[in-house]
């Protein structure tokens, strides 16, 4: 079965649009054909003090994956990328790469380790801005 998967994505070390870029084509071989993606967001650090601004975008792919799998897939582009740790305890820092799953179809999963829909990105408008720039587009 084909699931709808919506993905945030975040960068603020680096060449950051090539990062962000090269993740958008290493979801599109790894994990489902990337349907829609917002254009680029230079955006304010969130939730930490950085010299770095973040690049955001949000992408819509389809996948047979499950979300479990998913999670796993974009764990590993981030650490293939260059992130060598997520952020814990509410401790964010500078990171090459991050990225989240928003909302995969109109489940819910509240795990440890995995929450979706994501449970922050209402507060983030670095996450609602490429988000609802490519959920418009849905008929």
């Amino acid at each position: 079965m084909t699931h709808t998967l919506y993905l945030g994505l975040g960068a603020n070390l680096g060449d950051r649009e090539a990062t962000i870029n090269k993740a958008i084509e290493r979801i599109g071989e790894l994990i489902g054909t990337i349907e829609r993606r917002s254009a680029l967001y230079v955006t304010e650090p969130w939730g930490f003090v950085s010299d770095h601004q973040f690049v955001n975008a949000a992408v819509c792919c389809t996948t047979l994956l499950s979300p479990r799998r998913v999670l796993e897939l974009t764990q590993q582009i981030e650490r293939e990328l260059g992130r060598t740790a997520k952020s814990s305890d509410g401790q964010y820092h500078d990171r090459p790469i991050d990225i989240d799953i928003l909302l995969y179809d109109d489940i819910s999963v509240d795990e440890p380790d995995l929450r979706i829909p994501h449970p922050l990105m209402h507060e983030r408008d670095f996450v609602m801005q490429p988000l609802n720039s490519i959920m418009k587009n849905e008929e």
